[in-house]
This record gives structure tokens, C-alpha cells and sequence, in this order.
């Protein structure tokens, strides 16, 4: 199943663990969308920025 991330809020000073994550699921900018497939290291990778993100079912 995918599922449609949005950045939601900014990755400015934010943990630059964060924002590598943010970047590994090809999101740089506020209302940057990405679609991956659900697996364990998509949701791993949620997890870690789940407060700036939003998660849909696509």
C-alpha cells in the first residue's frame, strides 16, 4: 500500500538527522509531497519526523 507524505512545517533548526530523513523521502520544502511504498524503513523514517509531517493513505 502507498502512502502520501507532506512536510508541514519547516525543517529550519531542526536535528540534522531530521532533515536528512525529510530528505531521504525527497522532501526539502513546506508542502513538498512524496508517495512511497509502506515498508518497515518508510515507517521508520515517519517516525523519526512524524511532528512535521502529515500521512495519508494514497
Amino acid at each position: 500500500m502507498a502512502l502520501k507524505i507532506t512536510l508541514e512545517k519547516s525543517l529550519i533548526g531542526r536535528f540534522d538527522k531530521q532533515k536528512k530523513t525529510a530528505a531521504s523521502l525527497g522532501l526539502r520544502k513546506i508542502g513538498d509531497v512524496s508517495v512511497q511504498q509502506e515498508n518497515e524503513a518508510t515507517n521508520g523514517k515517519i517516525e523519526v519526523i512524524k511532528h512535521l509531517v502529515k500521512v495519508e493513505k494514497a
